[in-house]
């Protein structure tokens, strides 16, 4: 990229995601490894993460071909600070960074840990997670659906990031099985 088009998409990034927040998910991931005593510096990263993906379904979610907000948490949202374009490419590359710094090394030394959390991770976010709850959400907009509906487009579109941060810190602590499906439930 030439450093004009390098420097909006960065900033759109920054903007979406040093937007506010109570950066709660993290929180239960940090404080969550904190009881297994993994080593701080990879639940920060690993947080970061969350961070990233969060915000970038929240620049999706906000954009006019879905919720069509013009802010988030009292400033306007990117695709209205930016450009809808800049807004999806924001979102984008905020996904592809969190994989990016899931898979690396630097985020936990064993690599098999790593391809659990990319795999959970992945799957929390899919057709059967995050989008899928969206696109529920999308289909259900001024219908009226049962509260069972509701219930499962909730768990997926915003359960299934907190079942990662839940169950993140299992997997890095090595537990069991039986223990990782707890803290996924």
């Amino acid at each position: 990229l030439n450093e004009e088009k390098k420097s909006s998409l960065l900033k759109s990034m920054k903007y979406g995601i040093f937007s506010g927040g109570k950066r709660f998910r993290a929180t239960i991931l940090v404080n969550t490894g904190r009881i297994f005593k993994i080593d701080y510096k990879t639940l920060i990263t690993v947080g970061a993460v969350v961070e990233c993906i969060h915000s970038y379904s929240l620049i999706h979610d906000d954009l006019p071909s879905m919720d069509n907000d013009d802010f988030r948490r009292g400033k306007p949202s990117t695709h209205r600070m930016f450009n809808e374009a800049q807004a999806i490419l924001a979102g984008d590359s905020l996904h592809d960074l969190a994989f990016e710094i899931l898979s690396n090394k630097k985020t936990h030394p064993n690599s098999k840990i790593r391809i659990v959390l990319v795999n959970l991770l992945s799957n929390c976010l899919g057709s059967n997670g995050l989008a899928g709850g969206q696109s529920l959400d999308l289909l259900y907009e001024s219908k009226n659906v049962s509260l069972k509906k509701i219930e499962k487009m909730y768990k997926m579109k915003t359960g299934q990031l907190f079942k990662f941060c839940c169950a993140g810190p299992f997997i890095m602590n090595r537990s069991s099985k039986k223990e990782i499906n707890f803290a996924s439930n």
